[in-house]
């Protein structure tokens, strides 16, 4: 007796983090930073420089790791703020 048998390849799943934060209560600010670390309290790196958006989708992230973010808030002048509280993200393995 013989089988047949058929296959097809599947992409990989697509992991990312969706971020958002409140805006900031100080007058004019423009934009944010978005920052990233693998090791809670830094050092972090930077990911993004956004406009006024309230929200970022990080999808250069891998499968079972956790990474920490930051974001800080950029006014007209360039001056930025500190950073804000530290959030978590665990990325699930496929």
């Amino acid at each position: 007796m013989t089988e047949s048998l058929s296959g097809s390849g599947l992409a990989p799943v697509q992991h990312s983090v969706a971020l958002s934060w409140a805006a900031s209560t100080s007058t004019g600010i423009v934009g944010y930073n978005v920052y990233r670390s693998g090791v809670s309290g830094g050092p972090y790196a930077q990911v993004t420089s956004m406009d006024a958006d309230l929200a970022y989708t990080d999808a250069a992230v891998s499968a079972g790791q956790t990474y920490y973010y930051v974001v800080s808030a950029v006014d007209s002048t360039g001056a930025e703020s500190a950073y804000s509280n530290q959030t978590q993200a665990v990325v699930p393995s496929p």
